[in-house]
């Protein structure tokens, strides 16, 4: 019989001194409104898994659809305007 074990370096890659940098916390915060909507419309789909969707749910659906989207197009703005900025 082999026994599996695990690699002592895969578990303990990530100890606590390796912190997210300033820059990738910042990303992540100018991320934060699309995160937000895809977590909104995740739950709003998983609402209809186990039932039919009625009109209440599709409303829920489509709403928050548009937020995702409108946050992609906030997000994909801002990063167009700061990448103009810099050149």
């Amino acid at each position: 019989m082999k026994h599996i074990v695990t690699v002592h370096e895969a578990v303990t890659a990530f100890e606590p001194w390796h912190e997210p940098s300033a820059t990738e916390l910042d990303a992540i915060e100018r991320e934060m409104p699309l995160i937000e909507a895809g977590v909104e419309l995740l739950d709003a789909q998983i609402i209809t898994l186990d039932r039919a969707p009625n009109e209440v749910d599709a409303r829920r659906i489509r709403r928050a659809h548009r937020k995702v989207l409108a946050a992609r197009r906030a997000l994909a703005n801002a990063t167009t305007v700061t990448a103009g900025v810099g050149a």
